[in-house]
């Protein structure tokens, strides 16, 4: 054995593994030779050791954690020659952090604010186009409510048009909130005997018209029977969904004694010149597959002092939308001066939502 073998014979292995480390004749600085995977796997064992003996939340550990695998990733595809773009690193870890978000309602504003500004992003990263996405609470002294003329509305539908448009509803499906009655005279208010898709000239002779939709009420059973309180009813009185929070069981949909709401069976579809851009968190941002959604009296445009559209639209003057709490506006003077009445008042459920005839 010749002098310098017997050198290495004489260091213990211990010092020998660091020497090995330290000084590498492989030629490369990292990946490449068995020493520096061996040190890489260390590096990636001491990040994780930080991350899980670090005092922190939930939330941020869950950050931490993701943008470590992320970079355990990025440093896999680098040494396998794979490179990944930046947005697409960025949507990646957006799409991440939207896993672990809560529910809306338990948010602080702080958090509604970064998962608002979230969602903009992506939708910039996916579509290469803008939204404006709002988290706009309900303000002081506001109970929202409605009142609808059956002796005005006289069938046209462009109440129902323009909540399509408005709230960024399905076209493939043909979803819609609004429902228009199509009632014959005499028969009462059955539902059961009214024609819901007519396809003739209105207003039809012998016959009356009467819409419906989700009329957001005081005792709303839908919100009961949600197992994960994916839905509730806001301060200014409009029950609202979390569409990322609501797992599609439906028994919301079941519960609602005035077919209110709508399941979306495949994932809508809107033309990318048809979207509205003009969007709330919970309102008519868009939505996905297997969750539910109804009317929220256009909270992106009523929480701004706004008409819903489907009361801008009606040609006759049929909708009235206000300000319950308001004694000087529109919605009060009817309450006030006509004979109106709500739908199966008998249940409880205290709709904000009357009909009235002239």
């Amino acid at each position: 054995m010749d002098s310098e073998n017997k050198k290495w014979f004489s260091i213990p292995l211990s010092k020998i593994k660091e020497q090995v480390k330290a000084s590498c004749n492989c030629g490369k600085t990292s990946g490449g030779c068995s020493s520096h995977q061996e040190a890489e796997k260390d590096k990636r064992k001491d990040g994780f050791e930080q991350i899980f003996n670090a005092s922190m939340d939930r939330r941020n550990a869950f950050k931490q954690l993701s943008t470590s695998l992320l970079l355990g990733v990025g440093a896999l595809s680098s040494s396998c020659s794979l490179t990944a773009d930046n947005e697409t690193k960025e949507k990646a870890q957006l799409n991440w952090e939207e896993q672990f978000k809560g529910n809306y309602k338990l948010m602080t504003p702080a958090e509604k604010k970064e998962t608002v500004e979230r969602l903009v992003r992506l939708h910039q990263l996916e579509t290469a186009s803008n939204v404006q996405l709002s988290s706009e609470d309900a303000q002081a002294d506001v109970l929202f409510g409605y009142a609808f003329n059956i002796s005005k509305c006289q069938g046209y539908m462009d109440c129902v048009n323009a909540c399509v448009k408005e709230n960024n509803q399905d076209r493939n499906s043909q979803m819609q909130y609004i429902r228009i009655h199509e009632m014959k005279e005499g028969a009462g208010f059955n539902f059961n005997e009214s024609d819901d898709n007519y396809y003739h000239e209105v207003p039809a002779e012998g016959h009356f018209y009467m819409g419906t939709q989700c009329f957001h009420c005081e005792n709303p059973p839908c919100v009961d029977v949600c197992p994960v309180q994916a839905t509730w009813k806001e301060p200014d009185g409009i029950v609202v969904i979390d569409y990322d929070w609501c797992v599609g069981c439906r028994y919301c949909m079941a519960a609602c004694p005035y077919d209110g709401r709508r399941f979306n069976w495949s994932t809508p579809k809107v033309s990318a010149s048809e979207v509205n851009k003009k969007q709330h968190y919970l309102g008519n941002r868009m939505r996905k597959k297997g969750v539910m959604e109804k009317c929220t009296f256009c909270i992106q445009r009523s929480r701004k002092g706004m008409n819903p559209a489907c009361v801008e639209a009606c040609p006759t003057g049929a909708r009235i939308f206000g300000n319950l709490l308001d004694p000087n506006s529109a919605l009060r003077w009817v309450l006030e001066h006509k004979k109106v009445f709500r739908l199966k008042e008998d249940l409880g459920t205290a709709p904000k939502f009357w009909y009235f005839m002239d």
